[in-house]
């Protein structure tokens, strides 16, 4: 009994030495100086924007004039309106955007209303197309950076997403928020410095057209973006990362939604990681491809909140088995994985995070990983599969209403 428990955490925790490892050199590498994410090429490429959104009538103007100002002549804006039982559309046109108005409730998600935009653009096709969620807002210069980098490097292209903490934050939203800079930000940018192909976020995504329009969005994938980034790289075209684009949007304040975005989020992750992490790392190999293989790994980190539970309950356990007479060597391996993974968020805390999140915030992060281990649980027993659109909140998220 005694060789099984030491064999059982032992094995456990080298398995989880390899997320650790990455997340870390992922980390120290966004230290790195940063590279530029595409050449400019004379003249610009003609764009449509699309936005899909349901029920978005408090946030859709703010998105469309974010966007309107960087547009020039012969640029589109366009709307699809999905299965809306408020004012969205009506709001839509009044701001300026072609709306296209989807009503099929027995097919809802936001993969159904991004085919209904590529199917209304099929006629008369853009150069690039750019993808933007209702909620979001573009920093100026955001489109003409991810269409440019787009057009000179005929690859998908992601811009930094950030989510901004709502008003007023508690610790537990600047951890969340911190948690998300770490993953759409501060990874990404490691990646990039080191010359490898970043996942796909969901907001923020400029396309050339002919790569976009051979996607089917067709389902009510929990993770479309980070599929179609995956999808896209296995034939051929790995996404590329554009830290001067911008785009924002803000974390929900109320805890019930923030939760069932969380639930999404993270369940559409997991399921990822067991589907696609075998199928990405035999395909590297087969083709001896370095970028699918990094992609792999890249993946195969799970939301940061997950991961310092496992190292902290496994290293919890060996320690106990240590005392109970098993070996000290699964206890040396935990603390290692967490030496590891302090160091990665120590390092990201330093270089992206401390003008924005005190180092108090930190004193936070036990009680945020444990509050979130109902939706882990809920992955074993109820796994959630089924697209359900998060509640949106006034612009600023101060009211009622990632990693």
């Amino acid at each position: 009994m005694t060789i099984l428990i030491e064999i059982g955490l032992g094995l456990g925790l080298v398995v989880l030495l390899i997320p650790s490892l990455v997340l870390l050199v992922e980390c120290t590498a966004a230290l790195l100086p940063r590279r530029s994410c595409g050449a400019t090429q004379e003249g610009r490429p003609r764009v449509t924007v699309l936005i899909p959104a349901h029920d978005e009538a408090g946030v859709i103007r703010a998105a469309i004039e974010s966007v309107h100002g960087q547009l020039k002549s012969g640029d589109r804006l366009m709307v699809v309106a999905d299965n809306c039982q408020d004012d969205t559309a009506a709001i839509a046109s009044q701001a300026g955007a072609e709306v296209i108005v989807r009503d099929e409730p027995e097919r809802q998600g936001k993969g159904y209303a991004l085919q209904r935009g590529l199917d209304q653009l099929e006629s008369d096709p853009p150069q690039v197309l750019v993808m933007l969620d209702a909620d979001c807002l573009v920093a100026d210069g955001a489109i003409e950076a991810l269409v440019q980098a787009a057009a000179t490097t005929q690859r998908p292209v992601q811009a930094r997403y950030l989510f901004q903490s709502p008003a007023r934050p508690d610790p537990m939203d600047s951890v969340s928020a911190f948690a998300c800079l770490v993953k759409n930000v501060v990874r990404p940018t490691g990646l990039d410095n080191l010359g490898l192909p970043c996942p796909l976020v969901g907001s923020g995504m400029a396309f050339p057209w002919p790569l976009i329009r051979s996607a089917s969005f067709a389902g009510d994938n929990l993770v479309e973006d980070l599929q179609l980034g995956l999808d896209l790289a296995l034939s051929g075209h790995p996404p590329l990362y554009c830290y001067e684009a911008v785009v924002s949007t803000h974390l929900p304040k109320n805890p019930a939604v923030r939760s069932g975005q969380r639930r999404r989020w993270e369940h559409g992750h997991l399921a990822t990681i067991l589907s696609q992490v075998p199928r990405l790392v035999a395909r590297a190999f087969r083709a001896g491809n370095a970028k699918l293989l990094a992609m792999a790994l890249d993946l195969c980190v799970p939301p940061l909140s997950l991961l310092v539970l496992l190292v902290a309950v496994l290293l919890g356990l060996s320690v106990l088995a240590g005392l109970l007479g098993c070996s000290w060597i699964p206890t040396i391996l935990g603390l290692v994985a967490l030496f590891l993974v302090a160091a990665a968020i120590v390092e990201a805390w330093i270089r992206f995070g401390r003008s924005q999140f005190p180092w108090k915030m930190a004193l936070a992060i036990p009680w945020y990983a444990l509050r979130k281990v109902p939706i882990y649980i809920g992955f074993l027993i109820r796994r959630q599969k089924a697209w359900v659109r998060t509640e949106r909140e006034p612009p600023g998220g101060s009211t009622s209403d990632d990693q």
